[in-house]
């Protein structure tokens, strides 16, 4: 019997970091058994009572189990401590969740596994940090493994196929074209102007369905020229932009049922779940928001330049530049890679070795 008998997801609502974690709980159940209990929701703090949390929540680095029960009573968090045994595994993506992920292990005695480096507590205070390669630590810190872009909730080549049935009902031809587009961050801005450039060259390109789906970032007005560009166009096959139905994911099913797969540079998760999916992806630029300072320390864009210079490499993606030729990506009958790639895969069977 595993160490582990069941993992509990520590959630902040947002989506991709909810896949990420997902996905890693779902490859300890496949491969150790360990049953994945619902997630949990954690309290959302603004203004001073953000900042009060912060400053609390460092404590929980060195706090013992009885601060970390008090710290718990204090956030308001309405799931008692008391509710877990031993053999849980606490699970968070990013840095809101972190703190009650490591909180609600060392008040119950478990472990905790936190994915992408969070802030204020950094990785060292946790059982296990899955970080992106492209992430800044020490490489002599015994409780990280480093990850190739970020782990997700594809499980394999196979399943998506599979999940491409939704679209069964549609004939979309032989050539078919899942195009996943981002939005705006502190790096990066697809633009309207971007998208009519970019994105309008599918409509000119013979033998090709266009399927189609923004992201929360993009904004209503790429998700405006977005929708302009293909209105009426026989290229189009399946639309689907974040502002009009933001509680709606169809991106498995457009990878089950694609040939070749383009993705704008701003969103590594949608990269990496198109990678995992076993497409050799067509890297889309978009126009970035310079920052001096972070270029100098090798933050913000250019660590994602790293990334995908790696991926390109290791022939995972096809880096489209700043001039992309669509047409000639999707030349050839279809863009795949031949590698066995999943990170979820990879950083689970970690865990399950160092239990």
């Amino acid at each position: 019997m595993p160490k582990f008998e069941r993992v509990v997801l520590l959630s902040d609502s947002i989506r991709g970091h909810y896949h990420q974690s997902l996905g890693v709980a779902e490859w300890l159940e496949r491969l150790g058994g360990v049953h994945v209990e619902p997630f949990i929701n954690v309290p959302k703090f603004d203004g001073l009572a953000k900042l009060r949390m912060k400053y609390t929540a460092g404590k929980l680095k060195t706090g013992s189990a009885k601060y970390a029960a008090k710290w718990l009573a204090a956030s308001g968090f309405q799931v008692s401590s008391e509710s877990f045994g031993r053999g849980t595994l606490f699970i968070s993506a990013g840095s809101s969740p972190a703190p009650f992920c490591l909180a609600l292990a060392k008040a119950t005695g478990n472990k905790a596994a936190v994915i992408m480096t969070p802030s204020v507590l950094g990785t060292k205070p946790f059982d296990f940090a899955i970080i992106p390669e492209h992430d800044k630590h020490d490489p002599n810190d015994r409780n990280i493994i480093t990850t190739l872009g970020a782990p997700n909730h594809i499980y394999t080549p196979e399943l998506v196929k599979t999940a491409g049935m939704f679209f069964a009902d549609r004939d979309f031809g032989q050539k078919v074209v899942a195009v996943l587009v981002g939005g705006s961050d502190a790096n990066y801005k697809p633009s309207p102007e971007w998208a009519r450039d970019t994105l309008g060259q599918l409509n000119y390109i013979d033998g090709v369905k266009v399927l189609l789906t923004t992201s929360r970032r993009t904004g209503k007005e790429t998700d405006d020229a977005v929708e302009k560009i293909f209105a009426g166009s026989p290229k189009l096959g399946y639309m689907l932009l974040m502002s009009r139905n933001p509680r709606v994911n169809a991106l498995t099913a457009m990878l089950g049922r694609a040939t070749h797969v383009l993705v704008t540079e701003d969103s590594v998760s949608m990269v990496s779940e198109a990678v995992t999916a076993g497409f050799k992806v067509g890297l889309l630029r978009v126009p970035r928001i310079t920052n001096s300072v972070k270029k100098f320390f090798g933050y913000g864009a250019q660590r994602f330049d790293d990334l995908f210079a790696k991926m390109a490499s290791r022939g995972l993606i096809t880096d489209l530049g700043n001039n992309p030729d669509i047409a000639k990506f999707v030349r050839p009958e279809t863009q795949r890679h031949n590698q066995d790639f999943n990170e979820a895969k990879r950083a689970a069977e970690w865990i399950l070795k160092h239990e």
